[in-house]
């Protein structure tokens, strides 16, 4: 079974992630951008899904994590002129805060694969035309998954021990004051979880 702890964040950042691998296939490669409060829970559960997993982040700094949540590639992207993989991704999760340099993540796309916008973001979706149609790749948006796929999704985390990480508070004024100061100073370590005292 998975806690209390591990289940929340799982409702939101782990069905969202969930829903957006719906119909892949262990055969795929499946890109993860960002290594966040979505990001890691994107890369376990495409990894215990049986697909091979790339992530793609801005530096260096989260590759042992990637790789050990799951990752099988990591690449670095911030100075990147070219980006390689070993395999075209046919799956690409955008998880990142900022929009990716398209015109890098392109050209590792595999014909006619799907790239997901899981990121909230109030700015516009801008990606180059031609690189879409030559490819056939489809840009999808996706929201929080329906009720039976978030059953589907905790069954899959509690079976594969897929667990979110985590930063507790106290649920009190004092510890909801301190997560959402943390919060705003973007200094949360992927998910925080107030609980009952």
């Amino acid at each position: 079974g998975l806690s209390d702890i591990d289940a929340a964040p799982l409702e939101c950042g782990g069905a969202t992630t969930f829903n957006a691998l719906q119909g892949i296939k262990p055969s795929d490669t499946v890109g993860v951008m960002g290594v966040g409060g979505l990001g890691h829970l994107a890369i376990q559960f495409t990894a215990k899904m049986g697909c091979r997993v790339v992530v793609l982040s801005s530096s260096e700094r989260k590759k042992a994590e990637a790789l050990q949540l799951g990752a099988h590639e990591f690449i670095a992207t911030k100075d990147a002129k070219k980006l390689e993989v070993s395999f075209p991704i046919n799956r690409l999760l955008v998880t990142a805060a900022l929009p990716p340099k398209w015109e890098l993540i392109l050209p590792i796309m595999a014909p006619r694969s799907v790239i997901y916008t899981l990121s909230v973001s109030s700015g516009n979706l801008e990606i180059p035309y031609m690189g879409l149609i030559l490819q056939g790749i489809s840009v999808q948006g996706s929201l929080v998954a329906l009720r039976h796929l978030h059953r589907k999704m905790l069954e899959f985390a509690a079976q594969h021990q897929i667990k979110p990480v985590v930063e507790t508070f106290p649920m009190t004024e004092q510890g909801i004051k301190q997560a959402m100061d943390k919060l705003e100073r973007g200094e949360v370590t992927y998910r925080a979880v107030l609980v009952p005292k």
